[in-house]
């Protein structure tokens, strides 16, 4: 489903889309709706980059399963386990 922010809200927040993705992203991921990976990619930028976003904002970081089971599989695929 795409988002479908109007160019008037843009404006009258004084935010860009990407912003505003950034902003959703930070709000899912705290309220526990999002795990890290997906919100990142939602926002639009690394895992590495939302996680030091989040640590700016003060926002814990919730190591879930997920991104356990993807470290895991990264680590393997590099070969590193």
């Amino acid at each position: 489903m795409p988002l479908v922010v109007s160019d008037e809200l843009l404006l009258s927040l004084g935010m860009s889309e990407a912003e505003i993705r950034l902003e959703l992203a930070f709000l899912l991921f705290e309220r526990g709706r999002c795990s890290l990976a997906r919100a990142s990619r939602f926002a639009g930028v690394s895992r590495l980059r939302f996680q030091k976003l989040l640590a700016d904002r003060g926002i814990p970081i919730h190591y879930g399963t997920e991104e356990f089971r993807q470290d895991l599989k990264h680590l393997n695929e590099v070969g590193l386990i």
